[in-house]
């Protein structure tokens, strides 16, 4: 089964089901201010703009419609950063962020006053109304793939900031025919520096399609290989190609995981810690069409 993850993916880096409405219907749009970002007053505790610590072993669950009613954070969604060759077909690039352009993101968001904050945060503040630092937003890897390491990691840790990398584990430590993959030891690292790792299943299989020994496959396995590389429990998933459905959920509920991220344009009304919304940052986007596809869409 390993000998075929990267038919996989490529699945995961082009397939058109991962674009989210929201970030075509913007991205043309022009450059809007940030008043719709939460008030400055809500400020967590901050060190030099990095996500606070925060217990949520007691934080009891809100239902739904409290969940709800709270304003949405910004989520991005990155998957490769490299600069774009003649081979990458016009949708692939959707999912290609070239490097000065991530760099140029960064930087923008940094200037623009954003402050990351990692799923502890998001999990108290949706349950509880636990206070977030100014102008708060997620930043979301998937697919494990090497240049999140040497790019992007870097490029944030410059302004302070942290991110969630999901991780496929099939291509732990391998090498592509068009990307390398991060190994355990720099998974461990980016665990260690203060960044969250979350499971993204083994091999990029629909989640809407599993059964039987799939949720053995897809979930647990991979969850064991990520909690003994990092030492740390795994607490958040990520949908393949962003899609879920309601009957999966309680399998993630069972095995431990506290919220699974979404690209859908809706949550479910039942379970919104289950279907996080998310954007993808297109390698399309400027930095001035990704602060307006941010402000437009959360």
């Amino acid at each position: 089964m390993k000998k075929h993850f990267l038919p996989f993916l490529t699945a995961a880096i082009f397939a058109a089901g991962c674009q989210s409405k929201s970030q075509t219907s913007t991205a043309n749009s022009d450059l809007k201010d940030s008043t719709s970002a939460p008030s400055a007053t809500h400020q967590g505790t901050m060190e030099g703009g990095q996500p606070q610590q925060v217990d949520v072993s007691k934080i009891k669950v809100a239902d739904a419609k409290t969940i709800l009613t709270r304003k949405q954070v910004p989520i991005l969604c990155y998957h490769q950063v490299r600069n774009w060759k003649p081979t990458d077909g016009k949708v692939g690039k959707d999912y290609i962020v070239e490097v000065q352009n991530f760099k140029d993101q960064i930087k923008m968001l940094a200037d623009s006053g954003y402050h990351s904050i990692l799923p502890d945060q998001l999990y108290a503040y949706l349950n509880t109304g636990a206070p977030l630092p100014p102008k708060p937003i997620m930043f979301t890897f998937d697919d494990t793939d090497m240049d999140q390491f040497t790019v992007a990691a870097p490029t944030l840790k410059k302004y302070g900031y942290k991110a969630v990398y999901f991780i496929m584990t099939v291509t732990i430590g391998k090498k592509g025919k068009f990307v390398d993959y991060m190994t355990k030891e720099q998974i461990k690292q980016l665990s260690d520096e203060g960044n969250v790792i979350g499971s993204h299943t083994y091999d990029h299989k629909n989640f809407k399609k599993y059964q039987g020994k799939d949720w053995e496959e897809q979930l647990d396995k991979p969850t064991k290989k990520l909690e003994e590389i990092t030492g740390k429990k795994m607490t958040e998933f990520a949908y393949p190609f962003g899609l879920w459905n309601a009957e999966g959920i309680p399998e993630l509920k069972k095995r431990g995981f506290r919220m699974a991220f979404s690209l859908a344009d809706k949550r479910d009304q039942n379970d919104p810690l289950f279907t996080v919304r998310r954007i993808i940052a297109s390698g399309y986007w400027s930095p001035k069409t990704l602060h307006n596809s941010i402000v437009k869409s959360f």
